[in-house]
């Protein structure tokens, strides 16, 4: 038996601290934490910003460290500082050197970073080893030399090998989510099925449960036959339906969850409440593939972008916005800089679905964005504000006010949103060796 303490859903969310005394006092034999994601979107993996803030992950950390050490158990911490590129990689390192100071600890630390060179990329598009995932277009050469931050998901493989090196903690760059919360299970030898159908949930910690929580402490307890999830908190139940609708998150296929080397087979899966909020998992299974792929991620910047918000009341513009929109953009267009693009987001009608909102009825209000992007952020700017007073302005059919057509609620109106990044590699790459791109080093933080 094995038992995996996840104390948040990502580094920096913040947990109580009843919910990780409650889950240390069962003596787990590993705390596991997911550090980032890519739900956030491509900028701050092409920045090399985190999206989390050093004081709540200082936070966080200072509260697992003091965790591990008195337990004297492994912290697996993965895809460190939001995205997992050396940048985010070196930021949480950095943070835990603050602590040790502080706390005046040694830590012998198992680093491994998941960052590609331009010309490692490269030599696999020449190779063909490289496969778009579904809707991305083909790999081309512009995409891998645009790209600011290559970064690849790694499988399990390096994680079970710092774990055999006995370090106190590994702090991995971007690595499959699923990956920290069963790699001890992997080197004791446990089924990869189970384990990683754990870590599908434990990365997310307490959202599987109800009332769910990215801030909160769970346990997971597995064995031979299946798996236990129970929370550490008493407002907190796991139950047949939260753990089942976990296992569909973010996924394509309810059955099969791709990942490197291998598909999770939940097919034959059972999900059986117990006693005092917890649930038993068994049936799942793990289908290596014939060709080992990891899953590249990189972001490149598409220019600099300026926003306003404003709040518009007035119901015949209501009525004939998309008109007036039209029309504004058609008058301020050939004084905006050509390459600049031009975005209006209209919430209350189709801001979050945009084209496929199913129900585009306005109300008696609507939220406007105006959003322009262009290659320097000062051609940016000049847009949006022509864009904004233009269309603050404008005279329609059946206007009730010459003060104005926008109620903005900040001052200043204008807002420059700074560099602007997309998705320039989301593609599966062929390798002979899962470990070969992943090198393990060792660090030694001494007060």
């Amino acid at each position: 038996m094995l038992k995996i303490l996840s104390p948040t859903a990502i580094l920096g969310y913040g947990f109580p601290d009843a919910s990780l005394d409650a889950g240390m006092r069962q003596r787990p034999d590993v705390l596991a934490v997911d550090g980032g994601s890519t739900d956030p979107g491509p900028f701050y993996l092409g920045s090399g910003k985190p999206f989390v803030s050093r004081q709540g992950v200082r936070h966080d950390l200072e509260r697992l460290l003091k965790a591990q050490v008195h337990a004297q158990i492994p912290l697996i911490i993965g895809t460190a500082g939001g995205s997992g590129a050396r940048p985010h990689l070196d930021w949480t390192l950095d943070i835990i050197r603050e602590i040790a100071q502080q706390q005046k600890r040694t830590y012998r630390i198992g680093v491994i970073p998941a960052d590609f060179d331009h010309r490692e990329i490269t030599t696999a598009f020449q190779e063909n080893r490289l496969t778009p995932l579904a809707n991305v277009p083909p790999v081309t050469q512009e995409a891998i030399d645009s790209s600011t931050h290559i970064v690849a998901q790694m499988g399990s493989e390096p994680v079970v090998a710092a774990l055999k090196e006995g370090f106190d903690i590994i702090v991995c760059g971007r690595c499959y989510d699923p990956v920290p919360f069963a790699a001890l299970a992997l080197v004791k030898g446990m089924d990869p099925g189970l384990a990683l159908h754990l870590g599908k949930i434990l990365e997310c910690s307490a959202i599987a449960a109800l009332p769910g929580s990215g801030s909160d402490c769970v346990m997971g307890i597995l064995d031979d036959d299946g798996f236990t999830l129970e929370s550490l908190n008493p407002a907190r139940r796991f139950t047949q339906v939260s753990v089942a609708a976990h296992s569909l998150y973010e996924k394509s296929d309810p059955l099969s969850l791709p990942g490197p080397g291998g598909v999770l087979d939940l097919s034959h899966v059972t999900y059986r409440e117990l006693d005092q909020g917890r649930v038993r998992v068994q049936g799942s299974r793990f289908v290596a593939d014939a060709t080992y792929r990891i899953k590249l991620e990189a972001a490149r910047l598409t220019g600099y972008r300026t926003i306003s918000i404003a709040g518009v009341r007035d119901p015949g513009l209501i009525a004939g916005l998309d008109d007036v929109l039209e029309k504004v953009t058609q008058q301020c267009r050939p004084m905006i800089d050509p390459e600049a693009k031009i975005h209006f987001h209209v919430y209350g009608r189709n801001g979050v679905m945009g084209s496929w909102e199913p129900q585009p009825h306005p109300g008696h209000e609507l939220g406007l964005v105006l959003e322009v992007m262009a290659p320097q952020q000062a051609l940016a700017d000049s847009a949006c504000a022509l864009l904004r007073s233009t269309l603050l302005h404008y005279g329609f059919p059946g206007r009730l006010t010459t003060a104005g057509n926008l109620a903005f609620p900040y001052s200043p109106s204008d807002v420059s949103v700074g560099a602007a990044y997309e998705f320039s590699l989301y593609h599966l790459m062929a390798v002979a060796d899962p470990k070969a791109y992943f090198p393990l080093s060792c660090l030694e933080i001494h007060p």
